[in-house]
């Protein structure tokens, strides 16, 4: 047990909706007269699970719900689930940012974290004076700070705004310069939530190389992001939280497949729940059902080789929308990008006017994908700004078999290289 660096003992977080604390005076007493007699806290006999889609009758709410469990040392724990889960909570309290309502964590070393752009900044102060703050924080003496301080500056690419006060910093450059310090003050414990998606690919690459750097020299990761490609390459095992409890735990690979297989209820009746992998979105309007269909119009999740499908879109509108456009996005089940779908004429783009209510929308696809399984994710926006009006991940799966759709037209190979099969031209000479 000696290698255990990190351990989580029945940890529950419970909040009253609406109120900061307990909310009331008389509350506060119950729980101190409870406690002076040796009784439990009543309000931990109350509240309801965190299902944000479900109303409940309680006051209170479990934010998270009896978490156990184990990370030694030089793991890569990945973390997932939907919105409002429960991750970002227990990486607060992993990183004594807040307390549990009960259990406790233990921890061996210091824990560096990057939770919230920002966080851990003091917004007068310049990026060169937030280094030293943030190392003084994780018990660093100003020397060992130094012997890091040429590297950090590298590695976030802000050198030339390094005495410019971080209040005047892009969200980019904040969480840049956040990941630096976190990642080469030497933590034993390195936690880091979804913040990457703030940054650029590149930065996020060189992001994921450094936690892997992080994890061979011996230290400890725990990594929150809803790209599931990212925590495949770089976690070797997995929490699943859903409603503020672990679903399901164990070796990665394994647990993506659960996480997905959830998802895929989506395609039972093609309805998309409210707080379904939604992201970025303006509320103006959103995607409420998706349908895969053959041609002669069957709800389909298998696909014969070289067999063409279309794509049938619900989308409610709340607002009337004016030069807007939709994009369906093709990837693998680990959110890898294969291709990008939108409606074009010659002279570019097309963007359409939708007014309030419900409308419906064909595409058919004519494209030879290789077997393998597929997910699509869906995208409503402004022409003219790009602002996202909706957006939907891995919202529905679709499988291609080897088995040609046309006679003699199977697929050749057992090994697959690649997802499309173009059309292309041959000459020798």
């Amino acid at each position: 047990m000696s290698n255990i660096v990190l351990k989580a003992e029945n940890i529950s977080k419970q909040y009253r909706l609406g109120q900061l604390g307990t909310g009331t005076i008389s509350h506060d007493l119950n729980r101190a007269w409870a406690k002076l007699r040796g009784k439990e806290d009543p309000y931990l006999k109350v509240g309801d699970a965190n299902d944000r889609s479900k109303s409940g009758g309680s006051d209170y709410v479990w934010s998270l719900k009896d978490i156990n469990f184990e990370v030694k040392q030089g793991e890569v724990l990945g973390i997932i689930g939907k919105n409002g889960a429960g991750k970002s909570t227990l990486l607060k309290i992993l990183s004594q940012v807040t307390t549990p309502t009960t259990g406790k964590v233990m921890a061996k070393g210091r824990i560096a974290s990057l939770l919230e752009v920002g966080t851990g900044f003091h917004p007068d102060l310049s990026g060169r004076e937030n280094i030293f703050l943030n190392g003084a924080i994780l018990g660093m003496s100003k020397s060992e700070i130094k012997s890091k301080l040429d590297e950090i500056i590298e590695f976030s690419g802000v050198a030339k705004y390094l005495d410019t006060p971080v209040k005047r910093y892009s969200s980019g450059m904040t969480v840049r310069l956040g990941f630096a310090i976190a990642a080469h003050l030497e933590p034993e414990i390195l936690i880091v939530d979804e913040v990457l998606a703030v940054g650029d690919q590149e930065f996020q690459d060189k992001c994921i190389g450094k936690m892997k750097n992080v994890s061979n020299s011996g230290r400890t990761v725990l990594f929150v992001s809803h790209n599931l490609g990212a925590v495949q390459n770089l976690c070797g095992t997995c929490l699943y939280l859903k409603n503020g409890k672990i679903l399901e735990s164990g070796i990665t690979s394994k647990v993506i497949e659960s996480y997905l297989g959830e998802n895929r209820n989506v395609q039972l009746t093609g309805e998309i729940p409210n707080d379904f992998h939604r992201q970025y979105g303006t509320k103006e309007a959103y995607f409420r059902k998706i349908l895969i269909k053959d041609l002669q119009n069957n709800t389909i999740d298998r696909l014969a080789f070289s067999q063409p499908f279309k794509i049938v879109l619900e989308v409610e509108v709340l607002k009337e929308l004016k030069n807007v456009m939709i994009n369906i996005n093709l990837g693998t089940t680990l959110g890898q990008p294969i291709l990008y779908a939108v409606e074009k004429e010659k002279i570019g783009y097309v963007s359409k006017d939708l007014p309030l209510g419900k409308h419906k929308i064909e595409v058919t696809f004519d494209l030879k994908l290789l077997p393998g399984n597929y997910s699509f994710t869906l995208g409503l926006n402004y022409l003219a700004n790009g602002t996202t009006i909706d957006w939907v991940e891995n919202v529905c799966f679709i499988a291609v078999d080897k088995i040609g759709y046309n006679k003699n037209e199977n697929y050749p190979w057992d090994s697959v290289h690649g997802y499309i099969e173009p059309e292309t031209k041959w000459i020798y000479k």
